[in-house]
């Protein structure tokens, strides 16, 4: 045979050409499927021209896999898996004879066969299993990322109420299920529709558990309208772009993305969607900070059991890192493992809906103390995080740069419609204008300074989900509000902090401003990160003594108001005080540098000791009995307030020499020695007995601060007349009990006035 035929040349070209290499704009997505709910292994599928495709196991081997982790966001493979040992998946086979030098970032820039070019059946679908640990930099697990059919995003989720009561409430809790996809709303068949596709409905509203609905009644009141001539319902239940004609969730899902929904009837077949079926309903029950004040929780719960799990640093409600209670002593959770279904539990736990981030690497601020979980592999069914199976966080070398935290679905009740900044420079700043209601009508209107201060303006930059607040402003004039909501509607404002809306503080009945409207309306300047200043307890407890020093030496200390009363009686320069000396470590572990509330012209000199006061009461140094009174106390103005020290690696960007800027930056250190004027108590006048040592840094909030809870440190103090000892040192909410105390809660206690 002289010629082959024309197919037969074909194939046999390619089967001499060599692997290419394959053309691509963007790095392709990655994912991991299969069975349990580890994130770091499973069926390897890349997502090529909109659908979700496997690769096969010819060739695949530990540098391939090493690339593929990599892209996952993970820091190396630890093997592979081929067979289909997770199952084998559905849709095209991709990539077949992939072949990698394992230096590549992506695996679509590996050699292989090409874009669906392969031989190969799903019983040869390949599966990975990477490390558990992170890559530095590989931020979260974000529900975003989920798709739905056919690639494409099932965007939101909504219920539309439908009996009379449910549509009078601003949270609406029960109602029809609808679907926004491919941007346009569709309601959800109810045939085979399941109590765990309701809680994975409830959580992406915000709701952590689902109840029961009157199916009777819906079916009754769906049945009245089909018979309705006047109803456009029974023409629009005829078409299949009203429905969507199946969902089927696990109930494990932090988003329906996840589940196994069907649009339409299988292909081919001319059948209507939802055949003789209805719209399916949900009643969703809102954890206890979203139920009205006269709801009564559904089921008894258990206090304790709540308080094992509490969030901190957060810049919005249902966000934070998260802590957890371990012999009466809060710690952290190790990003190890840590991935959207335990997430999940916490937030559900905490009274939030399901997670829609899980993040790594301490993006909310790094904790203090123990860390206490580690390799946390929740299956989704939990009812709290204590229920999951984890290891201790000591065992695998976690850091507290490994702080995992969360952003959990909150209820939208409607708050942030009723607030709004104005004049101001940026969205971010402004007056702060509320909307009441004012004899049966809603207006808009402008808060009094009177008793503005930081915590309401906290709450009022939560409320417009802003972050925090980085100044509470009383004077006004220089910005212009909205014409016509220039009147004072609320005045007297006493917020604890943690309310979710201004609404929710208590205020004036009758309005009531001392200086009127106009220029010292309330205003406000929000920001998405803070500092956190913390006391090293640790140096506190190892650096104490006592000295009896000479007041020849104590003049300048004097003036600045830094020794007991009884001094003032004394016989200068005759004479000596008793000291309790220590040093002071202030770490800020916050997402911001720490810098004084005013600029350097408004800073005050104090020509004694011949330096500037840049925050004239940085920390507040207090000698307590047991019972909380308050028998000696001293402060520290902040007269250098700079980088004593950071990690390596991270620049000091704050130094007080020759008049310069003053702050602590992010991971660095402020250090008090114990030998610097005003760096003690003076406990001349305090007798033998055991007492509590009290610091509390930044004390009158002068400066914002993601986290108060943590300013205030305490130690037991033993005194014998001669000798001190301080042990027992932590900070002030380490052991507490309660999860949440509010900022007005806080200072109280700090001024003894429980």
């Amino acid at each position: 045979m002289r010629s082959l035929p024309a197919a037969l040349s074909l194939l046999l070209l390619l089967l001499r050409a060599p692997p290419c290499r394959l053309q691509s704009l963007s790095t392709v997505q990655l994912r991991l499927v299969g069975p349990g709910s580890r994130p770091e292994e499973g069926r390897l599928e890349v997502l090529y021209q909109g659908q979700w495709g496997t690769v096969c196991d010819d060739d695949f081997a530990l540098q391939e896999a090493t690339v593929a982790c990599r892209q996952l966001g993970f820091e190396t493979a630890l093997t592979w898996a081929h067979s289909a040992k997770y199952g084998q998946g559905e849709g095209p086979i991709w990539l077949d004879n992939v072949r990698c030098m394992g230096t590549e970032s992506s695996l679509d820039q590996c050699m292989s066969n090409g874009w669906g070019v392969s031989d190969c059946s799903h019983s040869e679908d390949i599966g990975v299993v990477c490390h558990p640990q992170r890559q530095r930099g590989y931020l979260s697990e974000r529900v975003s990322n989920a798709l739905g059919p056919q690639g494409r995003r099932l965007e939101e989720v909504r219920l539309k109420p439908i009996l009379a009561s449910a549509k009078r409430h601003s949270l609406v809790t029960e109602g029809a299920v609808e679907v926004k996809y491919e941007g346009h709303w569709r309601q959800v068949c109810d045939q085979d529709w399941t109590r765990n596709n309701s809680k994975v409905v409830c959580g992406m509203l915000g709701f952590p558990s689902e109840a029961p609905v009157n199916s009777l009644y819906y079916r009754k009141v769906w049945n009245l309208k089909m018979k309705d001539p006047k109803s456009r319902l029974k023409s629009l239940t005829q078409k299949n772009s009203f429905w969507i004609h199946r969902v089927s969730c696990l109930g494990t899902e932090p988003h329906m993305a996840s589940c196994q929904v069907q649009v339409a009837p299988a292909r081919g077949k001319l059948r209507p969607a939802c055949p003789g079926g209805m719209h399916a309903v949900v009643n969703c029950v809102p954890g206890p900070r979203f139920r009205p004040a006269k709801a009564k929780p559904g089921r008894k719960e258990s206090r304790a059991e709540e308080l094992k799990v509490r969030l901190r640093s957060g810049a919005q409600v249902g966000e934070g890192r998260v802590e957890v209670l371990v012999n009466h002593q809060w710690g952290t959770v190790c990003d190890h493992g840590w991935n959207l279904i335990s997430a999940s539990i916490v937030c559900r736990q905490l009274g939030f809906g399901s997670a829609r981030e899980a993040l790594f690497g301490a993006q909310l601020g790094q904790g203090l103390g123990p860390i206490h979980l580690s390799e946390v592999r929740c299956r989704g069914s939990e009812r709290t995080l204590s229920d999951c199976p984890s290891l201790e966080g000591s065992q695998n070398g976690c850091q507290h740069e490994n702080d995992a935290a969360v952003r959990c679905n909150v209820p939208d009740m409607g708050f942030q419609n009723q607030v709004r900044l104005a004049g101001g420079r940026s969205p971010e700043e402004g007056v702060v204008e509320v909307q009441v209601e004012v004899n049966g009508v809603r207006r808009w209107g402008a808060v009094c300074s009177d008793h503005w201060g930081l915590t309401e303006a906290m709450v009022a930059c939560r409320q417009l989900g802003l972050g925090f607040a980085s100044h509470a402003i009383k004077d006004t004039w220089y910005w212009q509000g909205t014409p016509g909501a220039g009147d004072v509607v609320m005045s007297g404002m006493r917020c604890s902090g943690t309310e979710l809306a201004l609404q929710q503080c208590q205020r004036h009945g009758p309005v009531h401003c001392s200086h009127g409207s106009g220029r010292f309306s309330a205003g406000v300047s929000c920001t998405d990160s803070a500092p956190d200043l913390v006391m090293n307890a640790q140096l506190v407890q190892e650096t104490a003594y006592l000295e009896d020093r000479p007041l020849s030496q104590l003049y300048c200390a004097h003036e600045e108001n830094c020794l007991s009363q009884s001094a003032d009686h004394m016989d200068w320069p005759y004479g000596h005080r008793r000291l309790l000396r220590f040093s002071s470590q202030i770490y800020n572990l916050g997402r911001a540098d720490f810098r004084p509330k005013t600029g350097r012209h408004s800073w005050i000199w104090h020509q004694c000791h011949r330096h500037y006061h840049s925050i004239e009461v940085f920390t507040h140094y207090d000698l307590l009995t047991l019972n909380g009174s308050k028998v000696a106390e001293g402060h520290k103005a902040s007269f250098c307030l700079e980088d004593t020290n950071c990690p390596t690696g991270l620049q000091k960007r704050y130094a007080c020499a020759n008049f310069g800027e003053q702050g602590v930056t992010v991971g660095c250190w402020d250090t008090y020695r114990h030998d610097i004027d005003c760096q003690w108590v003076d406990i001349t006048d305090v007798g033998p007995g055991n007492y509590i040592f009290q610091v509390v840094v930044n004390p009158q909030y002068e400066v914002a601060e993601s986290d108060f809870s943590n300013n205030m440190m305490q130690c037991r103090c033993k005194y014998d007349g001669h000798r001190v000892w301080l042990h027992n040192c932590h900070t002030g909410d380490s052991y507490r009990a309660n999860a949440e105390l509010s900022l007005e809660q806080e200072q109280r206690l700090r001024n003894n006035l429980i």
